[in-house]
This record gives structure tokens, sequence and C-alpha cells, in this order.
């Protein structure tokens, strides 16, 4: 097992195999731009809790939010491009971020930089120059929509071969 390379950098996601194929995307453009270590998921919070909290209260708290949430159908429709990111939004899992950031009002998703409450989203790509960013976002709109189902949230923590599951807990 890989060592957490920074036991502060954590997120709260949710999987979405179904949407791999979306992160294929842009792989085929440049592997550089999707972060290893993770397959497709719904980001929920991030930054999460660092490591060494993630036990006892906090742990119990998470599994009551998660238990009070349903499985969810998500549909995937809308990519949302903004300068050097490519992300498709999951407006479906809101309710689930809400929910966690009311039971952790100190923790600001992505450091308040968004504002308190931004959107669910995949993201597909990181660091993309413009014409980049563009194809992906074209070859995106041609796959879209994606069907999934998410039934748990998993924290995962950031190591030296890049993410790797700390937890999960079901919904439901």
């Amino acid at each position: 097992m890989a060592l957490v390379a920074n036991p502060e950098k954590t997120a709260l996601v949710s999987l979405l195999p179904e949407a791999d194929r979306l992160l294929e995307v842009a792989v085929s453009v440049n592997p550089a731009l999707v972060r290893s270590g993770i397959p497709a998921h719904a980001t929920i919070l991030y930054p999460f809790l660092p490591v060494d909290e993630l036990s006892g209260r906090n742990t119990e708290r998470l599994r009551d939010i998660a238990a009070a949430l349903p499985a969810t159908d998500v549909l995937l429709t809308e990519v949302v491009t903004e300068p050097g990111f490519v992300a498709v939004g999951v407006p479906a899992l809101q309710p689930a971020m809400e929910s966690v950031c009311a039971a952790w009002p100190e923790l600001l998703p992505y450091g308040g930089r968004f504002g308190p409450t931004p959107p669910v989203h995949v993201t597909i790509a990181m660091g993309a120059s413009e014409p980049e960013a563009e194809r992906i976002a074209a070859e995106l709109d041609r796959q879209l929509p994606v069907r999934a189902l998410t039934g748990a949230m998993q924290v995962v923590a950031l190591t030296a071969d890049g993410w790797r599951l700390c937890l999960s807990v079901p919904l439901g």
C-alpha cells in the first residue's frame, strides 16, 4: 500500500464507473490531463477531512449522512468548461454535497474559490490547453448522455502513486 503523500489532502467522492469512458476521451488527447489512481467520480467535497480525522465521530457522522441519502440514478448531460478545465455536471448529487457541507461547515469546497456550494461534477481534464479542451468538449458532447447509479460515497487520499481509497459508506 502506498504511503499517503499528503495526509491533509483528501476528497469525498462518489465513483461513477459508467463515466470512465469519458475520461478515456481526455486520455486520448493527452494522458497528463487525467488524475491517476481514481476512476471517474463526482466530487462531493474537496478538500475533505485529514486522514487522521477519519474515525470515531466523523466516520459516524458521514455514515449517518450517507444513510439518509438514497442511491441515486444520475444522468450526465452537460459539459462544463473553464480555462484549462473540462467537466461534466452531476446536479443529482448536489443534495449530497449540501448535506456534507452542512455537517462540516468549516470545510469550504475548494477552499471557497468557487463559492459556498459549487456544482457537483466529474472532472474530465485538468491543465488542458484551449485546443485540447475544445477537442475534449466536442467529443464529450457526442458521447453524452451517460446514465450511472451511485450507491456510495468514498473518501480518497492523495498518495505518492495517486489517489487511494480510505473509506466507503453506502447510501440509503
